[in-house]
């Protein structure tokens, strides 16, 4: 349904909140536009209150005329529902629309997501006022896409009313079908919880202690499945009406509440909003992973990143701007890593309310006295000598695995530890970009057979499905290297007993007896066997039992001294590693880069400051080499033969790369990442810094 062939080049523009301004300003918005070199803008995404002031009465006049000037600019529209935020009156005329907390606390009118999911009413109004729209414009020679309400999930994830109750068990009778599987499901044997009748039953609100897990786990699995049935409400209607058009609704990256994974099979093309924080010490590495999740989640579709600040936001603690360079840089990532389009939030910025101290396109000292604008133009000028980027794609022979319902029961309490996800997938991916890689998330039942090697930083939680895929995948020659805490639930957090991981045992060639958590003032070590060379481990480490494979580390202190550490098996065609502990990423950096070397993955060592990524165009390989340092060169030797993408100039042996510097080399042959020659001066201070 996607064709990016339906817009002129790259996509490039913002949201554009017209209603926000005097009608005099939309001239001047759109000659800015056009001077910007804008192909497309999100209209009507918190216009609900403005389209229908009160129930059933539409008012569309401002937004035909704003359409009308659009088109007449050569600027498409990625049109929204306006469902993401409710107008005032729907409250009033629904108080029990509005979304419960946990703890019973309703929540009030103000912001935004102000909305129960299940609630019947609202639901009925939503599907209204999307007939209305779609009706009114589906001819309209500006519509390109439909932008389906907003950020889902972002504020209000979870509603605990007693609507919400309702539907939960129906969802639960449709999954379980009968109370005996449910309670067999939820093991409620334990603390006399066994349920007679599904009135019983409720969401997991507030309670004397721990909620009964695989209740809490069901309870993530509905509420992201509650907010997909009003996705699917909006789509449907936008499909019937506009079966040509591109429906999609803009995803949060790694957003703790919805499983992106199913979600992204109901869009047309994937979009992203993506605010890397400007003073994290690797903001690029924060967003690529975002990046990387969106382009996995369709197979490897490129992708729209929808949103992001041209420069500072508004909402965190400090607000940084993005320094001269950075945005730029951090676009010429995107676009390495399957982005399609490039877009702002927002075009203009406001000059009233919760956001006006997050950044636009058009600052508000205006156009003529800003360096945003000058940089925003000057990209969007850059864009048209590269959107043949848009037929790229990413080939990776590597891949991390992820699963929403791993993180939902990881994090659910009363485990050993309050072990975090995040955390542990950030150091992975930091060491695999760190070794030259491209990178896939795949799910664990997701089709492994592209792959040499898989990462598995954690699975807690791993279903029969999952277990068999990653079985098959070691059989057949493929390499994988797995976290600590894998294997050890199922898909109703349910142990899986014989010792841990007991569906995984013989393909790691182990078994784990205790886990042994660490305090934050204990320390331990591991020391590999080949080289004697020890690192540092934290927070966890495990009592392993090896049943054939070989070790390949050991720890070094307390009773486990001298106990494996690190494991070798093989298996099938293939062989599996396995870390038993929470190590550094330095250590876990030099683990994999022995796993990728022995399956013959090429793999080259990359200063922290430069991200590499290698794309294929047809035949042509292209290398886009980003210095993400604001304030030292760094300089590359690049393999033979390489032209600038732009322009088709030779390229030199050797480049220096300055601060926030971006290159794109393109190659009539496969280039492999080990042919870069980073040079050892320049990329030993940098890393250093």
């Amino acid at each position: 349904m996607f064709d990016i062939h339906h817009f002129d080049g790259i996509i490039y523009g913002a949201d554009y909140n017209p209603e926000q301004w005097p009608r005099e300003t939309w001239p001047e918005d759109a000659r800015l536009m056009n001077e910007a070199g804008v192909n497309l803008v999100s209209l009507g995404i918190f216009s609900w209150a403005h389209l229908e002031a009160r129930p059933g009465h539409y008012n569309f006049d401002w937004l035909d005329e704003v359409m009308d000037l659009l088109h007449q600019h050569g600027i498409g529209v990625n049109l929204a529902t306006a469902t993401a935020s409710p107008p005032p009156w729907l409250s009033l005329k629904y108080p029990d629309s509005k979304p419960v907390t946990a703890d019973g606390i309703r929540l009030e009118v103000g912001g935004r997501q102000l909305y129960c999911p299940s609630h019947p009413a609202f639901r009925s109004h939503v599907r209204q006022l999307t007939e209305q729209i779609a009706q009114r414009y589906q001819g309209h020679p500006a519509l390109k896409m439909w932008h389906v309400n907003n950020e889902y999930g972002c504020h209000v994830d979870q509603c605990f009313c007693d609507l919400c109750a309702e539907e939960f068990r129906t969802w639960l009778r449709g999954k379980y079908g009968t109370l005996d599987a449910l309670n067999f499901a939820w093991g409620t044997a334990f603390w006399s919880q066994r349920y007679g009748d599904w009135a019983e039953i409720q969401p997991p609100r507030r309670a004397p202690t721990y909620a009964n897990p695989t209740q809490q786990l069901d309870w993530r699995r509905f509420s992201s499945d509650n907010l997909l049935t009003l996705y699917r409400l909006e789509a449907g209607v936008l499909q019937q009406i506009t079966p040509h058009l591109p429906v999609t609704t803009n995803f949060l990256g790694f957003l703790p509440g919805l499983d992106y994974f199913k979600w992204a099979q109901e869009e047309d093309v994937v979009s992203l909003d993506a605010y890397p924080d400007p003073s994290g010490s690797r903001p690029h590495m924060e967003a690529g992973m975002s990046y990387d999740l969106m382009r996995s989640l369709r197979g490897g579709q490129r992708w729209i990143l929808m949103e992001q600040a041209p420069s500072a936001v508004n909402w965190r603690e400090r607000n940084t701007l993005k320094r001269p360079g950075l945005m730029r840089l951090l676009n010429h990532q995107a676009l390495a890593h399957g982005a399609s389009g490039l877009m702002f939030f927002q075009w203009r910025a406001s000059r009233a309310g919760a956001e006006k101290y997050h950044s636009g396109m058009v600052q508000h000292v205006g156009p003529d006295r800003s360096r945003v604008w000058q940089e925003v133009k000057a990209l969007g000028q850059e864009l048209k000598s590269l959107r043949e980027l848009t037929e790229a794609r990413l080939p990776a022979r590597v891949a991390v695995m992820f699963d929403w319902n791993n993180w939902w029961a990881l994090e659910i309490d009363s485990k050993p530890a309050a072990l975090k996800l995040m955390p542990l997938v950030q150091k992975w991916y930091a060491a695999l970009r760190q070794l030259g890689q491209n990178v896939d998330f795949v799910h664990p039942e997701g089709d492994l057979s592209g792959y040499d090697v898989v990462a598995l930083p954690n699975q807690y939680l791993l279903a029969a499905a999952g277990a068999q895929n990653i079985r098959s995948f070691v059989e057949r020659g493929g390499t994988l290297v797995s976290g600590f805490f894998s294997g050890i639930v199922d898909e109703h957090e349910h142990i899986q007993l014989g010792g841990y991981p007991a569906l995984l045992s013989d393909v790691l060639g182990l078994w784990i007896e205790e886990w042994l958590v660490m305090q934050p003032h204990e320390e331990q070590q591991m020391q590999l066997l080949s080289s004697g060379k020890t690192y540092g481990v934290q927070n966890w480490a495990e009592v392993i039992h090896v049943t054939g494979a070989e070790i390949l580390a050991t720890f070094q202190q307390d009773f486990i001294a001298g106990q494996p550490a690190v494991t070798l098996h093989p298996f099938g065609a293939g062989q599996s590693y396995y870390l038993g502990g929470d190590f550094t990423e330095e250590a876990v950096t030099d683990l994999l880069e022995q796993a990728l070397t022995q399956a013959d993955v090429p793999v080259c060592r990359v200063p922290e400051s430069l991200n590499v990524t290698l794309s294929a165009l047809g035949d042509d390989r292209v290398l886009h080499l980003l210095n993400v340092h604001p304030t030292q060169s760094l300089q590359v030797g690049l393999p033979e033969g390489g032209t600038r993408f732009e322009n088709g100039a030779p390229l030199p042996q050797a480049i220096t790369l300055p601060p926030y510097g971006v290159l794109l080399a393109r190659y009539s042959r496969a280039v492999r990442i080990n042919e870069l020659n980073i040079v050892a001066e320049a990329s030993a201070r940098l890393a250093g810094r």
